[in-house]
């Protein structure tokens, strides 16, 4: 969930209303928005807010919770407007060679700021929280923020060599190559790879062939310098899906316009088609959405008029352009790019209304819970493992195919595995557990001996017949390891595990490539087979670079709960 910092007498001074310095009261205005502190620093002054709605990063800086906060406190109502105040006369060319790198700037130019450290701290916390979540660690987008009065257009997003083109990055003081920014300056070391499998790299530059910045890097020490002496911002966003650019640059302005700055629009203009294709940035458009009182009530469990729906929308910073018997109208501002479906009105009805106000249902459905009969047993499993001396562990359902066949001597065979792991070691779910307590032992070397371990989890088996085409299956491991570890030690812990269970069971010789020939059998009940019992075999103690022998069993509690109950 996103955390961003705002410091209090800014957050107030906004806000437009005295708040107490007390977390608990704090706390109650911001629900409304989701969020809760997580810290007060009183001396410094900062919260450290969670917003527990991920999906409104119109919520993430000072400005955007002030806004959305006195529509609920009841100090504005509607939708706050915000507009361009005309042409910057900023023209952006964008670099055909740039369609498969980073293809997508927008720009704006806002004008008449008056800065402060404050203000500018809260624009670098934005641009931060903006850069790693919406845009997903500057691979989806990154902003960049410059001095516009020291920048001469039009603008080229163009394209260069690693050892093409050489400026001061910010932060440093001499001149660096693309490459040795990739290599030495700290946002190259973390966002290198963005750009890195590339021939070449971006790059914005102005008329003069001066570098605004290495998209998505890091700024010039220079232009892309801002300073409370700055007074006039030219805002750039790059990224990889337009309109992900576009919302993002527009979650930027209504900030500095919220900051008492005007907006001016910039020319894109790109040739990915062969021709001039112009974008005019940004984009502020409102957009409608019809919304069904019946829909409403049904959800909430209210009897609300379409008139006190289309109060409880103004709260929520919407505009109702009409009033009808069974619906409103709704006009949803730009900075709600969270409002895809009416359920997303709902819930701010719901906000608005408050949900403490709202009286609960209770289901007139008997709900006494119990414990499942399935899990009882198994329950009492464990406890008697422990009982006879053994200590639970727990290890991961995903595991690998070595550990499941090659390290235990045997040959591959179909399981359930993941189209894309993300790590080598976690790749398949696994279809026994014996492998991952011996990995367990192999792992634990160093612990005295002797060690005698046991689990009880859940494994994945393929079946076709199943609607997942795979069913789980509850089952019980265990395995001993000493000098002296062998069959008849592992044979009397199951003996007495069934004899527990008050079951009556029979042991028939087998072969089974991870266990010695001839110190290894099939458990079974009443003629069914429920599991397995010997000796590792010494491919397998080898495999795991186990210097002790083990003995271990494994029976299927699925299998044996469901003959217990004929």
């Amino acid at each position: 969930m996103p955390t961003i910092e705002i410091e209090y007498e800014d957050f107030v001074q906004l806000l437009g209303l005295e708040l107490e310095r007390n977390v608990e009261k704090i706390d109650e205005v911001l629900s409304f928005v989701k969020g809760e502190v997580k810290k007060f620093d009183e001396k410094e002054g900062v919260l450290t807010i969670e917003i527990k709605d991920t999906n409104r990063p119109d919520l993430w800086n000072v400005e955007g919770l002030a806004r959305a906060l006195r529509g609920f406190l009841g100090l504005e109502k509607g939708m706050k407007p915000y507009a361009v105040a005309g042409d910057s006369g900023v023209k952006v060319y964008v670099d055909t060679r740039l369609r498969e790198i980073r293809p997508y700037i927008a720009c704006a130019v806002v004008r008449n700021l008056k800065l402060n450290d404050t203000l500018i701290r809260g624009l670098m916390r934005l641009q931060d929280k903006l850069d790693q979540t919406y845009g997903r660690n500057r691979r989806r987008t990154s902003i960049g923020l410059y001095n516009f009065d020291l920048i001469t257009p039009p603008l080229r997003y163009t394209v260069s060599k690693p050892d093409g083109t050489s400026f001061v990055p910010l932060g440093f003081e001499q001149k660096m190559s693309l490459g040795e920014i990739l290599e030495l300056h700290p946002k190259g070391v973390e966002y290198g790879d963005i750009v890195r499998g590339f021939d070449v790299y971006p790059i914005l530059l102005d008329s003069e062939n001066r570098v605004l910045s290495f998209p998505p890097i890091i700024n010039s020490n220079d232009l892309g310098k801002v300073t409370s002496q700055t007074k006039n911002v030219l805002v750039e966003v790059t990224g990889t899906v337009h309109e992900t650019v576009l919302n993002t640059l527009n979650m930027v302005l209504f900030s500095l316009i919220d900051r008492k700055g005007k907006a001016y629009s910039a020319t894109i203009e790109y040739a990915y088609s062969g021709k001039p294709v112009k974008v005019v940035t940004p984009r502020i458009e409102s957009w409608r959405m019809q919304l069904d009182i019946e829909y409403v009530n049904r959800v909430l469990g209210l009897r609300l008029t379409p008139k006190r729906v289309a109060e409880l929308l103004r709260l929520a910073r919407f505009d109702v352009e009409k009033t009808g018997r069974r619906t409103v109208l709704v006009r949803i501002p730009a900075y709600r790019i969270d409002v895809m479906h009416p359920i997303d009105l709902v819930e701010d009805v719901a906000i608005a209304y408050d949900y403490n106000n709202i009286e609960p249902l209770w289901r007139r459905l008997p709900t006494t819970g119990a414990t499942k009969p399935e899990t009882e047993v198994y329950d009492f499993a464990r406890e008697t493992m422990i009982g006879l001396g053994f200590q639970e562990v727990f290890t991961y359902t995903l595991t690998n195919k070595q550990a499941l066949f090659r390290k235990m001597n045997l040959k591959p065979e179909k399981i359930v595995e993941i189209a894309n792991p993300k790590v080598q070691t976690l790749t398949c779910l696994r279809n026994w557990l014996l492998p991952s307590l011996v990995e367990f032992l192999s792992n634990n070397q160093h612990v005295e001996y002797p060690q005698k371990i046991f689990e009880l989890g859940t494994v994945v088996i393929l079946d076709n017949t199943c609607e997942t085409r795979a069913r789980e299956e509850q089952k019980l491991a265990a395995a001993v390891t000493h000098a002296n570890a062998g069959f008849t030690e592992i044979k009397s812990a199951l003996d007495a595990f069934f004899a527990n269970l008050n079951l009556k069971w029979q042991i028939e010789e087998t072969v089974h490539p991870s266990f010695i020939d001839g110190r290894v059998g099939k458990a079974r009940i009443d003629g069914a087979e429920v599991g397995i019992v010997g000796e590792l075999h010494p491919l397998v103690l080898e495999a795991w670079s186990l210097e002790k022998p083990v003995a271990a069993f494994e029976v299927n509690m699925s299998r044996i709960y469901a003959l217990t109950k004929r």
